[in-house]
C-alpha cells in the first residue's frame, strides 16, 4: 500500500508570500521563524527571572575570595594581575620551550635560504647551449648556418619576461628570508639573555666606561663563585 500511496501524484503546496500591500516589511515570517524567535525570547526571559531571584535572595554577609582578589574601577570588576602565578621553575621551563621553537624556525629558514640561493646561483651561471661548427669554405659555412637556424627555436619575449619576473620574485623572497633570519637571531639572543638573568647568582650591569666593545645592548657581569 505504501508504494501505491507514493505513486499517486499530490499537489505541491507552496508557502504563502508577503501580500503586495506589505512588501515594505520584507519577507513574510513563517511558522518555524516565529517558533525560533519565541524560543529565544522566552530563554532571555528565564535568564532575567533567575538573575532577579538570585539578586533578591542574596546574602549580604556571604564571603567569597573575589571580594579581596578584585577591585572595582568605574563600576567594572577587574581581577588582580596574575603575573606572579607561576613559579621560577615554571617560568624557566616556558622560556626554554620558547627558545627551542625560535631555534627550530631559525634553522628551517637557514635551510630554505641555502636551497633558494643554490637555485638562483645555478640560474645566473647557466651556460647557453651553443655549438661551435668549423667549415672548410664559405659555402659550407652558409649551409651550416642555414641548418642551425632551422633547427633552433628562438624564445619569444613573453617567455623571457616571465623568466625574468620569476627570478626577481625569487630574489625578493631571498632578501625577505634573510631579514627574517636576522630578526630571529636577535630575538633568540634576547631570550637567551633573559633566561640567564633568571638564573641564580650575583650579577651587575656594567657601565659604559667598563665595556671594552661598546654596544647598544646592556652587558652584565656575573660575580665569580667558588665551586665546592
Amino acid at each position: 500500500m505504501s508504494s501505491l500511496r507514493n505513486a499517486v501524484s499530490r499537489r505541491a503546496h507552496k508557502e504563502r508570500a508577503q501580500p503586495h500591500a506589505r512588501k515594505k516589511f520584507g519577507l513574510l515570517e513563517k511558522h518555524k521563524d516565529y517558533v525560533e524567535r519565541a524560543q529565544a525570547f522566552h530563554k532571555k526571559e528565564d535568564t532575567l527571572r533567575k538573575l532577579k531571584e538570585k539578586a533578591a535572595f542574596r546574602n549580604p554577609d556571604e564571603f567569597y575570595f573575589k571580594m579581596i582578589k578584585s577591585r572595582t574601577v568605574d563600576g567594572v570588576h577587574k581581577l588582580e594581575s596574575e603575573a606572579n602565578k607561576y613559579t621560577s621553575e615554571e617560568l624557566m621551563l616556558m622560556k626554554t620551550q620558547d627558545m627551542g621553537y625560535i631555534l627550530q624556525k631559525l634553522q628551517s629558514e637557514k635551510k630554505k635560504i641555502e636551497k633558494l640561493a643554490a637555485v638562483l646561483h645555478s640560474v645566473d651561471n647557466q651556460q647557453s647551449n651553443r655549438h661551435v661548427y668549423y667549415a672548410e669554405d664559405r659555402e659550407e659555412a652558409k649551409e651550416i648556418q642555414f641548418h642551425s637556424l632551422k633547427s633552433t627555436s628562438v624564445p619569444t619575449n613573453d617567455v623571457f619576461n616571465d623568466s625574468k619576473r620569476k627570478t626577481s620574485t625569487s630574489y625578493r623572497e631571498l632578501e625577505a628570508r634573510r631579514n627574517r633570519v636576522s630578526q630571529l637571531e636577535k630575538l633568540y639572543m634576547d631570550m637567551a639573555l633573559q633566561k640567564e638573568l633568571q638564573k641564580k647568582g650575583r650579577k651587575r650591569k656594567l657601565h659604559e666606561d667598563e665595556i671594552v666593545c661598546p654596544t647598544s645592548k646592556p652587558v652584565y657581569k656575573w660575580r665569580p663563585e667558588r665551586k665546592r
